[in-house]
């Protein structure tokens, strides 16, 4: 049975007296008392004061007591591995917390990651008592409705980042960046490429600053061209790689941001018959299911995504509980998988 949030009034003044006190219809009064989407925030903002002010009561979404806890995950996708990691993480945390959890995907965000006009309306309706957002990209009037809502949120890997206050679930990506170079450093490889994912989303520059930090530890040149950014898509990342062996003096080695952009990388190399890891090393992100099954398997930084959206997870009933963490932000370490993509340099100075 769908659950809707109607307000009502259990004392006091009724509707009409409160879009009256905030000089507002009453319909759009209706609105923002009923979490709709569809009001300037100025607007909101009024009415929401004018409600404080009257002390209007607002009838509670659901009655906990008799509906088990309802909790939305907001996930970018579900046809990646990534993805099925994030959703195994929330089922299994949800089933211990007694929690049951609504996916949304693909058709409640547009194209820049950010939930559709009209979705945080829905989640009203569905009585949902939190959100975790997977990779979203959220907007200030958004973030703004959730908060004047109450509805507790979590972010797991944010694309950009959260505003203060917001609580938000990643790995430790600048040391991800730092231990795959280190690895390649240590095999003797100072030609060294990156191949980012978005220039300007959080976990990519964390990566990219890793990967310059341990180039400067070492002593070796940093040189620019040798960073290329693939927006974490396979086709692109294959692009780049071309790109690269085109150089005057390609690199010998690539840490490549993702374990699907690796994927493009090794097709690359394959069509100008290079062989990983005689005549390049390869490094990825994420150890995910695909690092094990292309040949040979790679060597990648391995980061938790089924522990971090279990953490979310929990964070989020704590948050429903009325507790606050202590930290706004919690980064889960990341490690080296040591697989068959990576060897010491052979000596050429051109493909």
């Amino acid at each position: 049975m769908v659950r809707t949030g109607v307000a009502s009034v259990a004392a006091g003044p009724t509707l009409a007296v409160v879009a009256r006190e905030a000089g507002v219809s009453v319909p759009t009064a209706s609105k923002v008392v009923n979490g709709r989407e569809d009001v300037a925030p100025e607007t909101r903002r009024r009415v929401t004061e004018a409600l404080d002010r009257l002390g209007y009561v607002r009838r509670p979404r659901f009655d906990a007591a008799k509906t088990p806890g309802l909790v939305d995950l907001v996930v970018h996708s579900l046809d990646t591995s990534w993805s099925g990691a994030v959703l195994h993480g929330v089922e299994e945390a949800a089933h211990d917390a007694g929690l049951e959890v609504v996916v949304s995907a693909g058709l409640t965000r547009t194209r820049g990651g950010r939930p559709e006009r009209g979705w945080l309306d829905k989640l009203i309706a569905r009585g949902s008592s939190g959100v975790l957002f997977n990779l979203a990209e959220l907007t200030a009037s958004q973030y703004a409705w959730l908060e004047q809502h109450r509805i507790p949120f979590v972010m797991i890997d944010p694309v950009l980042e959260p505003p203060p206050g917001v609580v938000s679930v990643g790995a430790a990506n600048w040391h991800g960046g730092v231990t795959a170079t280190e690895h390649l450093l240590s095999l003797g490889h100072e030609r060294i490429a990156v191949i980012a994912g978005h220039q300007r989303k959080m976990c990519s520059t964390a990566r990219v600053a890793g990967y310059r930090s341990a180039l400067a530890s070492a002593g070796v040149r940093h040189r620019p061209e040798y960073v290329r950014h693939a927006s974490f898509d396979e086709g692109v990342a294959r692009r780049r790689m071309l790109d690269l062996l085109d150089l005057p003096e390609p690199p010998t080695a690539v840490f490549v941001c993702s374990d699907r952009m690796a994927l493009g990388v090794y097709e690359a190399l394959a069509e100008r018959e290079l062989s990983v890891p005689d005549d390049i090393s390869v490094v990825g992100f994420d150890d995910l299911p695909e690092a094990r099954w292309i040949a040979p398997a790679l060597t990648t930084i391995r980061q938790p995504l089924s522990e971090m959206a279990a953490t979310a997870l929990r964070l989020l009933v704590r948050m429903m509980d009325g507790d606050r963490p202590e930290s706004t932000r919690t980064e889960l370490s990341t490690r080296l998988v040591e697989r068959s993509s990576t060897a010491e340099p052979r000596d050429r100075s051109s493909y």
